[in-house]
C-alpha cells in the first residue's frame, strides 16, 4: 500500500490515481493501532489533493555513515572531518515538510546549502533491544527523504563531533510523497536511487551499496528504544555539491528544484525559495558562525 497524508490532515490509500480516505486521525495512530482502519467511503482523486508529509513520528532516529561511498568522496575533497560509521542522534521533527513543499534558504545562516537524498524506515510497532534477525518485523514500510544541510555550520560542528543544528532548521527535512509498506518492497536492499536539481542529476546509486543492513541498523539503535510510527534514515550516498569538486557552484539556491527519486517509492519533489518569499520579509542579521 501507499499510505499518504492529504489536505488538512486526512488520512488515506493511494490506490492508482485515487486517494481512499481512512477513518484514522494520523499515520502514526495507524501503526500505533496495529490494525487496518476502515474506510470512510470518500475517494478523492490524487491529482486534486494536497499532499502532505506522511508522518511526523515521535522519534526520528537520523543515522549516517552507513554508506562509505558518501565518506569516500569526502576524503578526495579533503572535507574537514571524517564521516564515520555508526553516527545517530535526532532530527527535529518540527523541521519536516511534505511533498512539494518548499525548503526555505535562511540566508542570515547558510551560504552552503546542500541535499542529501536517503532511504527512511518507518517503525511498525514499539520495540527495545531486539536482534538484526528480528528486526524486520519491526519495518512498518519505506519513504524518502531529503536531508538538507547547511555545509558551513555543519563544519563548525564537527568540532565537537556533532552534527544537529545543520540538518534541523525549519524546512530542512522533506519527507514522502508516501509511505510504501514493508509488503510491496520485500528487498529494501535492491532500490535504484536517485537525486535531482533542475533536471540535472547529482546524486545516483544503489541501496545494495550500503555498507550495513537495514536490519542492522535498526537492531544497532532498538538500545535507545522505538515507538510505532517513528522514522529511521539510513544515511546518504556519494554526489552532495560540498564533497564536489566545484562545490560552490552545486549548493542550493532559490528558484532550484530538487526531486528525490527511489525505485519502487516515488518522486519526493521540493522547490528552494528565499527566506523574503517564505516569510514575507528579509532574512534577519546574518549569523557568523
Amino acid at each position: 500500500m501507499k499510505l499518504v497524508t492529504f489536505d488538512e490532515g486526512r488520512v488515506g490509500e493511494v490506490r492508482e490515481d485515487k486517494v481512499v480516505e481512512l477513518e484514522i486521525p494520523s499515520l502514526r495512530s495507524y501503526f500505533e493501532s496495529g490494525r487496518r482502519p476502515p474506510e470512510t467511503g470518500k475517494v478523492f482523486e490524487l491529482d486534486a489533493v494536497q499532499l502532505r508529509a506522511p508522518i511526523v513520528p515521535k522519534k526520528f532516529f537520523h543515522t549516517a555513515g552507513n554508506f562509505r561511498e558518501h565518506e569516500e568522496e569526502s576524503k578526495r575533497v579533503n572535507w574537514s572531518h571524517e564521516i564515520a560509521p555508526w553516527i545517530v542522534f535526532f532530527q527535529n521533527v518540527d523541521a519536516i515538510i511534505g511533498p512539494d513543499e518548499p525548503v526555505i534558504y535562511p540566508e542570515h545562516l547558510t551560504e552552503e546549502l546542500d541535499y542529501e537524498l536517503e532511504l527512511a524506515v518507518v517503525v511498525s510497532k514499539s520495540g527495545k533491544w531486539f536482534s538484526a534477525e528480528e528486526a524486520m518485523d519491526y519495518v512498518g514500510g519505506y519513504v524518502i527523504f531529503n536531508d538538507i544541510t547547511a555545509r558551513d555550520i555543519q563544519r563548525r560542528e564537527m568540532r565537537s563531533g556533532v552534527f544537529s543544528f545543520c540538518k534541523a532548521i525549519d524546512t530542512f527535512c522533506p519527507l514522502g510523497p508516501w509511505i510504501v509498506t514493508a509488503d510491496e518492497i520485500p528487498d529494501p536492499h535492491d532500490l535504484a536511487m536517485e537525486l535531482r536539481v533542475n533536471g540535472e542529476t547529482r546524486q545516483t546509486s544503489h541501496t545494495s551499496r550500503m555498507s550495513t543492513t537495514i536490519s542492522e541498523i535498526l537492531a544497532h539503535y532498538s538500545a535507545l528504544g522505538y515507538s510505532a510510527g517513528d522514522v529511521v534514515s539510513t544515511g546518504t550516498v556519494s554526489g552532495v555539491a560540498g564533497f564536489s569538486e566545484d562545490a560552490a557552484s552545486l549548493y542550493l539556491k532559490p528558484g532550484d528544484v530538487m526531486e528525490c527519486e527511489i525505485e519502487k517509492i516515488g518522486v519526493l519533489r521540493n522547490p528552494v525559495i528565499s527566506w523574503q518569499e517564505g516569510h514575507g520579509e528579509p532574512a534577519p542579521p546574518r549569523v557568523r558562525w
